[in-house]
């Protein structure tokens, strides 16, 4: 809290602390005071990226060469255009023709994604690797947009403004203010095949929309100024977010249990939750079911971590497998929620 841009109201640190977040990581970001246009590095993105996949290509006892499909799933980069993906593939080594793609905008249902992208290719290369990268770096927004303020109102006071675009401008730096201390940095990376050993992905299903504005309740996009080549960044996160995350995901998990919905949530030995912020995941657990000792390793890569985006499924997930062996046939079910406004849910079983 000391080092954010100014002092903070004793309210507006309480709702820091009600976050849930003890630590996060942060990629190395110059902050400086100038005012003129600056172009933003990819460099620790891409090199961040780049420890990661060749840390998990190790792990499964591979070599680049092995791989066959490659995935960058991510929000954040310096780069619009080209993608994360064209990015990395000279830097990991691939071939310039390898089959890859970029998943871009998906946040918190990022993996998901990625898996069933890896599904669909695996069905037609049985014998292939798939290397999926999901990168959850979002300094270039979140620490970024804070730089200038200079004051950060209490939500009591900010709801009393009457004027309505001064009362939007101070809940903007308020929700600014949180997304500064919500969000780390982190890079995951998994090696996806078909084999006899590790997890088994049994069923994704998504979930989007059911309103034509639901989408609203959370993003991140661009503005336009009257400077000529200066664009403006505009985030938001509504307070329905908690409500629409439980009515998503609840949804998405009956069409992926189906008519066994209440057996099956009995039979889940670990949940993956999408790390949002406590008060999110705390209603989660309450609207089904879910006992703490089922959901500590989302409590944990939250306080530990932060928000991680897309990568926060990977990340909890790997929490869960680095421990005690998963028995075969254990059940793991995996929640991803937010931006959107979409949620997925994916069956993993312990094979």
């Amino acid at each position: 809290m000391d080092t954010f841009p100014c002092p903070l109201p004793e309210g507006v640190k309480q709702n820091v602390l009600n976050l849930g977040v003890s630590k996060r990581y942060l990629i190395d970001l110059p902050h400086s005071g100038l005012r003129t246009e600056s172009i933003l590095s990819e460099d620790e993105l891409v090199n961040l990226c780049t420890e990661a996949c060749n840390k998990a290509i190790k792990k499964a006892r591979l070599s680049i060469k092995d791989i066959g499909y490659f995935i960058a799933a991510y929000d954040v980069n310096p780069f619009l255009s080209p993608g994360l993906s064209q990015l990395l593939v000279p830097k990991l080594g691939f071939s310039p023709y390898v089959n890859h793609v970029n998943v871009q905008g998906f946040a918190s249902t990022a993996f998901p994604k990625a898996l069933q992208l890896a599904e669909n290719y695996l069905a037609a290369h049985s014998s292939d690797f798939a290397l999926i990268c999901v990168s959850g770096v979002s300094s270039y927004w979140f620490q970024s947009q804070v730089q200038g303020i200079r004051k950060v109102m209490e939500i009591g006071q900010i709801n009393k403004i009457k004027e309505e675009a001064k009362r939007l401008f101070e809940l903007r730096k308020w929700i600014a203010a949180m997304q500064f201390f919500l969000f780390g940095d982190g890079v995951a990376a998994a090696v996806v095949a078909n084999g006899t050993e590790g997890l088994l992905v049994k069923k994704i299903v998504e979930v989007t929309n059911l309103r034509k504005k639901d989408y609203m309740a959370g993003y991140a996009r661009l503005t336009g100024t009257r400077e000529p080549f200066r664009f403006g960044f505009c985030s938001f996160l509504g307070k329905e977010i908690p409500n629409l995350g439980a009515e998503y995901t609840g949804l998405a998990l009956k069409e992926l249990l189906g008519t066994n919905y209440e057996r099956m949530i009995k039979a889940v030995k670990k949940w993956v939750v999408h790390t949002g912020s406590e008060k999110i995941l705390n209603t989660l657990a309450e609207q089904h079911g879910i006992e703490h000792d089922k959901l500590e390793e989302s409590l944990y890569i939250l306080r530990e971590y932060g928000n991680l985006a897309g990568a926060s499924l990977p990340f909890i997930l790997e929490k869960i497998v680095s421990g005690k062996k998963l028995p075969e046939g254990d059940l793991v079910l995996m929640v991803g929620y937010g931006w959107g406004f979409s949620a997925a849910a994916c069956l993993l079983e312990a094979i």
